[in-house]
């Protein structure tokens, strides 16, 4: 759970669950204003943390949050991800 310490990650877990559908959005879809390799370190940590899945459209590569396997393994994980508010 490191994976979510980072609050840029806890953004990007959390923006996938409640305003994406499935694999629609690509890394600039979050307006993030970050470099891009900076953006591509925090999916690769969610992705290899398995919170993410990710698939490949030509350059880019658009993500969904692993929901089921999530629910299964840490139940309740997620309502607290969406509940979560930056301050």
């Amino acid at each position: 759970m490191g994976a979510l310490a980072d609050p840029l990650r806890l953004t990007i877990v959390r923006k996938l669950m409640l305003e994406s559908e499935d694999y629609d959005h690509s890394c600039g879809w979050f307006g993030f204003d970050r470099p891009k390799s900076s953006l591509t370190h925090h999916f690769k940590a969610l992705r290899e943390a398995g919170l993410i899945r990710q698939r490949q459209y030509g350059l880019e590569r658009r993500s969904r949050v692993r929901t089921e396997d999530i629910n299964q393994r840490f139940p309740g994980l997620l309502d607290l991800v969406a509940h979560w508010h930056q301050d």
